[in-house]
């Protein structure tokens, strides 16, 4: 099966027992066996499903092997959430000594982790302009042992180069982990740029449906095995019932991210000649400095812009005077969602990491849902049209 729409629906099937069309929930904690030899192959047994839940679960077994064949990966395993995902890659990867590489430009979690927890654990980091492959080389040192990237990038939409930042980090000896969460594994497979490891917030698109909280890593059999080791210690644990709940939002993940990267597309050629806008950062418009790149190494754009307007006062106005779309955090849902991310990041990250993002005032980040893509262009028009307008 290679069709990620063929994938979504049939990737687990050999492992759903019985006759049920939709999987059953097995809300069980723990699982009985019947005789002592049982019982010591199950607790043995690596990314297992009938031991402890914490260790594993059918409906986590699931959820990671669709997962993992849609991003064209060997071996997967859930989380609690995207951090919980991050989290764990990092503990299970790095020690005391070791370097880090993270991009400027990425989710303000991600940051906040790398400057925050790791380093008072002694975990060394650079961060890089990840639009400058020549960075990821020159920050590399003899200690690297991860490279973190995220492409597109959370909020400012801009693009890593995967196949030059994996040549650059193997070639010293350093895994790539990627975070495919804006783009889907419809639109981006790291993996096959080289990407030792890639995780998600499947809060975001993979769930799709602002229902689930969770979080999927996938790589190499090997790799997966070794972060399993550190998840179970970490205990970011996902419910049965919110592994069965993000494998029903994937069933029509390629569904939902056709449309969500047509609306994304529509709306930001449409906003970027209005003249309340000073930019539109959007990997599919021609204007945007690594177009180029966006379609050497992805098949769809994604449904996420972010929208620059002229007068950073403005920003307000125009969440304000939206009737579709819902202010909120996250991303990927079938609602439109929009946020302004230089006030959610003050929240997140300290002041002058803040600063160091490029993150404006100006700058509204746009999540588009699957509304018919008319009616989103136009509420967005009118409430720029309000904000335009002098008091």
């Amino acid at each position: 099966m290679t069709g990620t729409s063929t994938i979504a629906v049939h990737g687990d099937d050999g492992l759903n027992p019985g006759g049920a069309v939709s999987p059953p929930i097995v809300q069980s904690a723990t699982f009985s066996a019947e005789s002592d030899e049982r019982f010591t192959a199950v607790a043995t047994e690596t990314r297992g499903q009938a031991f402890y839940t914490r260790y594993g679960n059918p409906n986590h077994a699931q959820v990671a092997a669709v997962v993992a064949e849609l991003e064209g990966a060997e071996a997967g395993l859930v989380t609690a959430s995207g951090m919980g995902a991050i989290s764990t890659i990092a503990l299970a990867l790095l020690s005391a000594g070791d370097h880090v590489i993270v991009q400027r430009s990425t989710y303000g979690g991600t940051t906040s982790l790398v400057t925050g927890l790791l380093a008072r654990f002694g975990v060394a980091f650079t961060q890089v302009d990840q639009t400058d492959t020549d960075a990821f080389a020159r920050a590399l040192r003899p200690q690297t042992r991860l490279v973190l990237v995220e492409t597109p990038s959370n909020p400012l939409l801009e693009l890593t180069d995967l196949a030059a930042v994996v040549e650059l980090a193997h070639a010293n000896d350093a895994l790539v982990a990627v975070d495919n969460t804006f783009a889907t594994p419809v639109n981006q497979r790291p993996a096959d740029f080289g990407a030792d490891l890639v995780w998600h917030s499947g809060t975001k698109y993979l769930g799709g449906h602002s229902d689930v909280s969770a979080g999927v890593i996938v790589g190499s059999a090997d790799l997966v095995d070794r972060v399993w080791q550190t998840a179970i210690v970490t205990g970011s644990t996902l419910g049965p019932i919110d592994a069965w709940l993000l494998l029903r939002g994937i069933r029509t993940l390629s569904l939902r991210v056709d449309r969500h990267n047509a609306n994304a597309l529509a709306l930001a050629r449409a906003a970027e000649g209005h003249p309340a806008v000073r930019r539109v950062r959007y990997p599919g418009l021609p204007t945007h400095p690594q177009h180029e790149l966006a379609g050497r190494q992805m098949t769809g754009f994604g449904g996420v812009l972010g929208i620059e307007l002229r007068d950073g006062r403005a920003a307000a106005g125009l969440l304000t005077g939206l009737r579709l779309a819902k202010r909120a955090a996250s991303l990927g849902s079938v609602s439109t969602l929009v946020v302004h991310p230089r006030s959610m990041w003050a929240g997140i990250v300290d002041a002058e990491q803040l600063a160091a993002t490029g993150i404006g005032e100006g700058l509204v980040r746009v999540s588009t849902g699957i509304e018919d893509t008319k009616d989103l262009v136009a509420d967005f028009l009118a409430a720029l049209d309000a904000a335009d307008r002098p008091e």
